[in-house]
């Protein structure tokens, strides 16, 4: 029987610093340190500030993630680490502490994409067979894609503008809620009317599986400023009623899309046909309560992971780096660290290119 591999990961791609150990299907520990308090006065995350702080933390986070799991660094099969995509200061801090620990030790070196670390994690939760269907839904990515390997995965459709979690981001600053704006709104929604005002749904009369959720952030505006431009102000029954409305339309946007995506992939005669959820926005439970309708209506088994694993995290990423290990993926210390890194590099660019490659 073959020992499962034992494996540091290292996370570091936004605003969230993260170091766990994964043994095989189990997380030995994880550890995070989040920067919402860093950042909570710029209404976002600023990336010269997270960096700093990245970097102030990442080391006191291994040490952690190492006491939690019972381990030292001789206990390890490889050291996993982000090495994109994310903000550049960011993913280098993770980068270099990974490199600096595997030329100290002689541990392998690991680099992984952090797309894939969200888009495996339904295998290091539910042991979910391939070929698999992902929504990776989260504050910078929204992409539909069909898991076959570690290393491929199919994008059938994704955003072609703001991904969901930067909309509700930007739509809690338009209404004065709190970062991050997620939650915010989520909350204010519980008590908010969505039918009051008329809210689009972007896309949703063309076939495809792609979305767009900037003009709903207009939409928002143009309703907000309204509002001011009437009465002088919001109250807080008019942010409860705007934000109920922006989380149905955007319920509604991902679960139509879905309705369709899993029409593609069911096509493809799935032996075992699963839909999976994960990003930060995977924990809104508007949208996971009606996905998982949707999967039922549709016979398709439905996975969203524990909400500590939907957000950024590293044991996702060690994972991750075990499935790639065990297939002979190891980097050696010329690893770079990528601002991008799509997941499937043979599909056209959804959000434009550069010098730098393709944004998604």
């Amino acid at each position: 029987m073959t020992k499962p591999l034992t494996l540091l990961g290292i996370e570091s791609s936004c605003d969230d610093t993260a170091a766990a150990v994964v043994q095989g299907g189990k997380v030995l520990s994880s550890v995070v340190y989040g920067q919402t308090a860093l950042h909570a006065a710029f209404g976002g995350v600023v990336p010269e500030i997270a960096a700093r702080a990245h970097a102030e933390k990442i080391d006191h986070c291994v040490e952690e993630a190492l006491a939690d799991a019972g381990m030292s660094l001789s206990d390890l099969d490889g050291i996993a680490v982000t090495a994109g995509p994310g903000l550049i200061g960011g993913v280098l801090s993770g980068v270099m502490c990974a490199k600096g620990l595997s030329a100290a030790t002689g541990l392998p070196l690991i680099g992984v994409n952090h797309l894939a670390g969200h888009a495996l994690t339904p295998r290091l939760t539910d042991n979910v067979s391939y070929p698999y269907l992902m929504l990776l839904v989260s504050g910078g990515h929204c992409q539909f894609l069909i898991a076959h390997a570690h290393d491929r995965f199919d994008r059938i459709g994704g955003t072609i503008d703001d991904a969901p979690g930067e909309a509700f981001d930007k739509t809690a600053r338009l209404l004065g809620l709190p970062q991050p704006g997620g939650p915010s709104v989520e909350k204010a929604a519980q008590s908010g009317d969505p039918k009051r005002f008329k809210l689009p749904r972007p896309l949703l009369g063309q076939e495809e599986c792609d979305m767009s959720f900037s003009g709903l952030k207009t939409a928002i505006l143009r309703a907000r400023d309204g509002i001011v431009a009437e009465q002088g102000g919001l109250t807080t029954q008019d942010q409860a009623d705007l934000s109920a409305g922006f989380q149905a339309a955007v319920t509604d946007v991902l679960i139509e899309k879905t309705r369709r995506a899993l029409a593609l992939y069911l096509a493809q005669a799935p032996a075992t046909p699963t839909f999976a959820i994960a990003g930060g926005v995977a924990a809104n439970s508007s949208i996971r309560d009606g996905l998982t309708r949707l999967c039922a209506e549709m016979g398709t088994d439905f996975i969203a992971p524990p909400l500590r694993l939907c957000t950024d995290n590293a044991a996702m990423i060690a994972y991750a780096g075990a499935e790639k290990m065990a297939a002979g993926g190891i980097d050696d210390l010329t690893l770079s660290a990528r601002p991008r890194w799509p997941l499937d590099d043979r599909a056209a660019p959804m959000l434009g290119s550069g010098k730098k490659g393709a944004k998604a």
